[in-house]
């Protein structure tokens, strides 16, 4: 023990945790970060090395050892054209720049699009050059959340990869936006109610498809599955599920899009085709972006607090790096629906 705390100027190191503990520094990080991804037997043999050797896991400590880079990384799984083409990423930006506006962190912001890209950014982290990441926009298949666990790195998530995501998250109810907003069109006397969803390997994607279900059944409407339309949040997706629509089932007189953008091709495809917005064919989106204030008619529209999402992300993400979270939480923030003139 002597020995060890020579080594590291008399205070000691994960490094130092991981050799007494006859682990890794990853799992060593794992253990006390509190993830669940360990065996009672390791989690026994850390917390005693960090008994016996006096390990303080707080950002002064990591400083002191030499560990800290005061950077975070916003890692975003899009590539380029959809990240500056989507007003939501842009809004994440601005709420975790607000956020880190009065710390010493710098933020890096990293686009992976490729496997290369992907590639990359493992190696990147793997040299732990960050002190922590924010991860927005994650499909359920993503290898990144894993990497990070594996690396006991601080993360935390926009949104969930499942209901019982392990890492820390923050998110919007998506399900019950979704509720409210098919609710509105059943009000407004609406019966052929179409919906057009995100990528359903997106675990927003699926609530919002699950409160679109939910507001239909609590309305006595029956199911009909030609009128649900996969698409990808993009307004060519849109596009393409507004004429897939309209080819099964021509009676439709309201769509509820999971995005803003995807709203805007479903116009674009109701115009081409004659139908007048909202008389023929109500029309819902989800995010209250700039594109729904400016549309033609102005877009009804469920709101999500994005900016605040991004700020809320980084304080947690703050927190874990500093070890000051006793659990990961897992945040969800109110929707609210804006009623336009498209509905």
């Amino acid at each position: 023990m002597a020995a060890a705390r020579v080594r590291s100027g008399g205070r000691p190191t994960l490094e130092e945790v991981a050799a007494r503990a006859g682990v890794g520094r990853g799992t060593a990080s794992r253990v006390i970060n509190g993830s669940p991804r360990v065996s009672a037997h390791t989690r026994e043999a850390v917390e005693a090395a960090v008994a016996e050797l006096g390990y303080v896991p707080n950002r002064a400590a990591r400083a002191l050892a030499g560990n800290r880079t005061d950077a975070i990384a916003l890692v975003v799984p899009e590539s380029e054209s959809r990240f500056f083409t989507e007003p939501y990423f842009s809004d994440i930006v601005r709420g975790v720049g607000a956020a880190l506006a009065d710390t010493e962190m710098q933020l890096l912001l990293t686009l992976v699009g490729s496997d290369r890209e992907r590639r990359r950014l493992a190696q990147y982290l793997t040299a732990h050059r960050v002190d922590g990441v924010l991860l927005v926009s994650v499909h359920a298949d993503d290898p990144l959340p894993d990497l990070l666990e594996q690396l006991g790195m601080p993360a935390v998530m926009n949104g969930r990869r499942s209901a019982t995501e392990p890492l820390p998250s923050v998110d919007s109810d998506n399900f019950e936006g979704a509720r409210c907003a098919v609710e509105h069109l059943v009000s407004r006397g609406r019966r052929s109610i179409a919906t057009i969803t995100g990528r359903l390997d997106v675990y927003a994607a699926q609530r919002r498809l699950d409160g679109y279900r939910r507001a239909l059944a609590d309305a006595g409407l029956e199911p009909d599955e030609r009128l649900i339309a996969p698409a990808d949040f993009s307004e060519e997706g849109g596009v393409r599920a507004m004429r897939e629509l309209l080819a099964r089932r021509p009676d439709v007189d309201a769509v509820f899009a999971a995005s803003d953008l995807m709203a805007a091709g479903a116009r674009q495809v109701l115009r081409e085709a004659d139908r007048r917005i909202p008389d023929d064919v109500a029309l819902v989106g989800f995010d209250d972006s700039s594109v729904a204030r400016h549309m033609d008619p102005a877009l009804t529209s469920v709101r999500q607090p994005i900016e605040e999402m991004g700020r809320e992300m980084t304080r947690v993400l703050l927190a874990e790096i500093a070890g000051e979270n006793t659990e990961r939480p897992q945040i969800v923030l109110p929707t609210e629906l804006v009623v336009r003139d498209s509905s």
